[in-house]
C-alpha cells in the first residue's frame, strides 16, 4: 500500500474509531481495508469544516445532550439568592455548572455533566495559561411577562463559538447539543433567573485547551464549561443615561488577519490599560479606532451604531461592516434585521471615519451614536473625547430616538411582550 494511501486510512481510522468499537483491537490492515471500503465516506472525501458561513460538524463528532449526566448539589451547597438591586455585573454565580471534556486519545468529546459549582482543577502548564487558547460566549436567559424563561438566538452563539475554536485548534461541537445541556442547566438553576425585567441570567460558556505541555499547538485536551451569574447593568452612565466615550488613536483593538471577529480573550485583556485611562478622563468606554483615516470598529466591548441624515435627506442608520476586525454581535445583527424592516430608516453596513463623523456632526446631520451587545443591549453615547476635545453627540436631545425604538423592540422580545422566532423558549 503507498505510503501516501497508508496515512490516509490511518488518519481515517483514528477520526472514525468511534463506528469501529467492535475491532478496535485488531491490528490488521486487511480488516481496516474492509471496513473503509464499506464505509459511508470515504477517506479521501473527509469533509472539513468551512469557515463561512457555518461550521459543519457531524454530529457524531460532538458530544451529546442524550449522555448529559446530572449531580445536584445538596442542601448545604445551595447559596442565598441575592437582591436584584444588589446584582451588579458577574459578582454572584449561580448553584451549578456544566462541564464536558475532550481527550483527543480518548476519542474526543466524552459525556457531558451538571455538577454543582466548583473551582476547576487544570495543570499549571495548561495551554489556556500559557498561550491563551481559550475562547467564551455570552447568552442570557430571560424571565418573561408569562413567567416563562427564554434564550435570545442562542443558535448565533453556537456558531460563533465554534468559529472561535476553529480558529484557536479547539474542538468543535454541534450547537444544538450545547444548547440542550445549556437549557438543562438554567432549568436546574431557574430560581437564578431574576423576577424583574432589568436584570437576566448571563450565561458563560467557556472553552479552554488543557493539554499540560508547553509549545504553541493544537491541544490535545480541552474542557468546555458554562457558568451562569445573575445579572443587572453593565456599567455606570453619566446623568443623562448615555456615556461617553474615549477614542486614541495611537492604540488599536484588532488587526486584519487577526481575531477581532472572534471572542477570545486575548482580545479583551489589552484593553485594560487604555480603559482605565479613559476613566481616569471621566470616560465610560474606549472607541477603538483603525487605520490612518481612523476608522471606528467597536466601542469597549460593543458594536457601534451611528444615526444621521443622508445625502438624500433620509434618517440612515449605519454601523461598521463585518470585515474581520469587528466581533460579528449577535444583537447587532438584530438591530440590523429589525431595522431593515421598518420603512422610515435606511440601514447600511459602511466604512465609518473620525472625520467623517465629524463633519456630519459640524453639519447638524448627525443624530445619535449608541453601542450595542449582550450584557448592555442598547446604550445611548452622547459624548466622544478625541485628541484633547470633546465631540457632543446630540443622541439624547432626540424627541423619538432610534435607539430607544431598538432597545425597546429588543427588551420586548427577549422579555415574552412579542412573540418572535428571534426568542427560544426554555420548555
Amino acid at each position: 500500500m503507498p505510503i501516501r494511501r497508508s496515512k490516509v486510512l490511518v488518519k481515517w481510522i483514528y477520526e472514525n474509531q468511534h463506528k469501529m468499537q467492535t475491532i478496535r483491537c485488531c491490528s490488521s490492515l486487511l480488516r481496516y481495508k474492509e471496513v473503509e471500503e464499506s464505509a459511508q465516506v470515504e477517506p479521501e472525501t473527509i469533509s472539513i469544516p468551512q469557515t463561512t458561513p457555518i461550521p459543519q460538524i457531524a454530529p457524531e463528532f460532538s458530544f451529546k445532550y442524550s449522555d448529559l449526566q446530572v449531580r445536584l448539589a445538596a442542601p448545604y451547597q445551595l447559596q442565598p439568592k441575592p437582591d436584584a438591586s444588589a446584582l451588579g455585573f458577574g459578582k454572584y454565580f449561580t448553584d451549578h455548572m456544566m462541564k464536558v471534556h475532550y481527550h483527543k486519545e480518548l476519542g474526543g468529546w466524552q459525556k457531558p455533566e451538571i455538577v454543582p459549582f466548583e473551582y476547576l482543577t487544570i495543570h499549571p502548564a495548561a495551554k489556556a495559561l500559557h498561550y491563551a487558547i481559550q475562547l467564551f460566549e455570552g447568552m442570557k436567559a430571560y424571565r418573561g411577562i408569562d413567567d416563562k424563561l427564554r434564550l435570545f438566538r442562542p443558535d448565533l452563539n453556537m456558531e460563533r463559538m465554534n468559529l472561535a475554536a476553529q480558529r484557536s485548534g479547539l474542538p468543535m461541537f454541534d450547537g444544538e447539543e450545547l444548547i440542550g445541556c445549556i437549557t438543562r442547566l438554567i432549568q436546574i438553576d431557574q430560581e437564578w433567573v431574576p423576577h424583574s425585567e432589568t436584570s437576566t441570567l448571563y450565561v458563560r460558556p467557556t472553552l479552554i485547551g488543557t493539554e499540560p505541555t508547553f509549545g504553541v499547538m493544537e491541544p490535545d485536551s480541552a474542557l468546555l464549561f458554562v457558568i451562569m451569574s445573575p445579572v443587572s447593568a453593565y456599567y455606570k452612565t453619566r446623568s443623562d443615561g448615555a456615556v461617553s466615550i474615549y477614542a486614541d488613536p495611537s492604540v488599536v483593538r484588532a488587526f486584519p488577519g487577526g481575531v477581532g471577529n472572534r471572542k477570545v480573550g486575548s482580545n479583551y485583556g489589552p484593553t485594560i490599560e487604555v480603559t482605565a485611562r479613559a476613566a481616569k478622563l471621566g470616560h465610560q468606554q474606549v472607541l477603538w479606532l483603525f487605520g490612518p483615516d481612523k476608522e471606528l470598529t467597536e466601542v469597549g466591548a460593543m458594536n457601534i451604531f451611528v444615526v444621521y441624515i443622508n445625502e438624500h435627506g433620509d434618517k440612515q442608520l449605519s454601523t461598521p461592516p463585518l470585515n474581520g476586525l469587528i466581533l460579528p454581535g449577535v444583537t447587532r445583527r438584530s438591530i440590523l434585521e429589525l431595522a431593515s424592516q421598518w420603512e422610515d430608516i435606511t440601514v447600511k453596513e459602511e466604512v465609518i471615519t473620525m472625520d467623517r463623523l465629524i463633519d456630519l456632526n459640524n453639519q447638524g446631520r448627525l443624530l445619535e451614536m449608541f453601542g450595542a451587545g449582550t450584557a448592555v443591549v442598547v446604550t445611548p453615547i452622547s459624548n466622544v473625547g478625541y485628541v484633547g476635545e470633546n465631540i457632543h453627540i446630540p443622541t439624547m436631545k432626540q424627541s423619538q430616538p432610534l435607539f430607544q425604538r431598538l432597545k425597546d423592540t429588543l427588551l420586548a422580545i427577549q422579555y415574552g411582550h412579542i412573540d418572535h422566532p428571534f426568542s427560544r423558549i426554555i420548555s
